[in-house]
């Protein structure tokens, strides 16, 4: 079992950058792949990035690539979202989740274990 806390959301202009952080309980975080989510006012919760174990693969949603990075330091037990470029879309709580695989990685359905999330408003 792996607990997850989720830290760095705030409000920030468009243009700008946060970076969140994921920090894992347990000493079992390097077997867990790491999803980022988020969910806006009256959405679904939408998949935003996925790292595997070895952060040899990565997924991203289409909206983020090329201003989002993920990132894991299994040292630390802590997984990172670098979000730049931000805009006032990417608004939205965001939630990192854990499971054993990347099988079905954007299926939030599919995951066992979730952070509280952080609150990350853009204004425009």
């Amino acid at each position: 079992q792996v607990q997850l806390v989720e830290s760095g959301g705030g409000l920030v202009q468009a243009g700008g950058s946060l970076r969140l952080s994921c920090a894992a309980s347990g000493r079992t975080f390097s077997r867990y792949a790491i999803t980022w989510f988020r969910q806006a006012p009256g959405k679904e919760r939408e998949f935003v990035a996925a790292i595997g174990w070895s952060a040899g693969t990565i997924y991203y949603t289409d909206s983020v690539k090329g201003r989002f990075t993920i990132s894991r330091d299994n040292t630390k037990n802590t997984a990172y979202l670098q979000m730049n470029s931000l805009n006032p879309v990417d608004t939205a709580v965001y939630y990192c989740t854990a499971k054993t695989s990347l099988l079905y990685y954007s299926d939030p359905a599919k995951y066992d274990y979730w952070g509280q999330g952080t609150q990350v408003t853009v204004s425009s």
